[in-house]
């Protein structure tokens, strides 16, 4: 899988770089996680951030959450 590099939108510098990752939204019986999202991270200057059509698009899966989610029982730990 090729990396794509694009300029950070916080510092303007060339080598930001998407990751995916899982997110949560709510608690208890309206616990919503949404798996593999892009989230930009810059190695200059340190942030990580959501681009605009992420955000929009994250509140079309909330907003349709009966469409998108597949029912999990899911574990949680609490950090000592």
């Amino acid at each position: 899988m090729k990396t794509q590099t694009i300029v950070c939108d916080l510092c303007g510098k060339r080598g930001a770089q998407i990751r995916h990752v899982t997110r949560s939204y709510g608690k208890g019986a309206n616990l919503l996680v949404i798996e593999n999202v892009p989230i930009v991270t810059c190695p200059h200057c340190g942030e990580s951030y959501l681009t605009a059509e992420t955000l929009h698009e994250i509140e079309r899966i909330k907003l349709h959450r009966r469409s998108f989610a597949k029912p999990r029982h899911v574990a949680v730990a609490s950090f000592a």
